[in-house]
């Protein structure tokens, strides 16, 4: 079955939440052959300090187009609501909920997940860290069609991305979230017209990544200081990265891109060398660059070795 764009809008209902899908809910407002007949995001949450009741993203972006939108606790109740809007798609980036069977049969061509990373590779919600924490040469984004598993579902279009080794979260985030909305329309009109046929995942290949919390972010300074600096970028700005020194929370929020080749003190431990802050790993030391005591704001090594010589060697 096929739909003649010319003939019909292909009606959308939209899932999303965070900044990562506003690129792709941009993308399908702009095309004229869909309709964007709803959009499901995650309820407002309190913010910062002062806990300011904050829209998602997806929200702000869709109210400005006049899009109705929908944003329930749990998604299972919304089934009729879902089925009342008719969808020949829906399309899912970054939503943030498990999408039952049940919603899974309701669109005429199924749900469509846009996936951060190269299936079956990484699947799972902390796609973006993945490949800078182990040290890939490249990542990537994946279409798909949903399944009930977990990123299970077979592929529609992949497109790649190479990683240079010094890459934070947030750059790869920004690379990955243009790169799936530059593939959508086109892959989604490819497929709703039958010009392409959805590939299965070799389940052999496949790797998954657990959900990140904040303690995740704790530094384990008996690894090698090339580990460690992966995962400072990896994890900049979340969960970000931090010790304990002298009873003190420090976060490490950005080291020398390589590892510097001195052993001085024991791992885990500020020293100063040749007018530079360094931090002891189990395998060589890092050059700190920038950082953060609990409470304070952050500073240059700099500024944190003429103030705080006390938490150095």
């Amino acid at each position: 079955m096929s739909i003649s764009p010319k003939n019909k809008n292909i009606r959308v209902i939209f899932m999303g939440t965070p900044e990562f899908a506003l690129p792709g809910l941009s993308r399908l407002i702009a095309a004229p052959e869909f309709e964007i007949v709803g959009v499901f995001t995650q309820p407002d949450k309190p913010v910062g300090r002062k806990q300011l009741l904050t829209p998602p993203p997806v929200k702000e972006l869709a109210l400005k187009h006049k899009i109705k939108v929908f944003q329930p606790e749990k998604i299972r109740p919304e089934i009729e609501t879902i089925r009342s809007l008719k969808p020949d798609l829906i399309i899912v980036i970054a939503y943030g909920k498990i999408i039952p069977q049940d919603i899974l049969d309701i669109p005429t061509f199924g749900c469509i997940n846009v996936h951060a990373s190269l299936l079956p590779k990484y699947r799972g919600a902390a796609c973006l860290n993945a490949p800078i924490l182990h040290g890939d040469t490249e990542t990537g984004v994946t279409i798909m069609r949903m399944e009930a598993g977990l990123d299970t579902g077979p592929i529609l279009r992949q497109a790649k991305i190479k990683l240079n080794g010094s890459e934070t979260l947030a750059d790869v985030h920004d690379q990955l979230a243009e790169l799936g909305a530059t593939q959508l329309v086109s892959t989604l009109l490819d497929f709703v017209n039958g010009k392409i046929k959805p590939q299965a995942q070799d389940d052999s290949q496949a790797s998954y990544i657990k959900t990140l919390k904040k303690e995740d972010g704790r530094i384990d300074f008996s690894k090698s200081a090339s580990e460690i600096e992966r995962m400072i970028r990896a994890y900049n700005p979340w969960p970000g990265t931090y010790t304990e020194i002298n009873g003190e929370i420090l976060k490490i929020i950005a080291v020398e891109h390589e590892a510097a080749k001195i052993n001085k003190t024991k791992p885990g431990q500020l020293f100063q060398d040749n007018g530079r802050l360094f931090i002891q790993c189990g395998q060589n030391s890092l050059v700190v660059l920038i950082l953060q005591l609990a409470g304070k704001r952050i500073m240059s090594a700099e500024e944190f070795m003429n103030g705080y010589k006390s938490l150095i060697k």
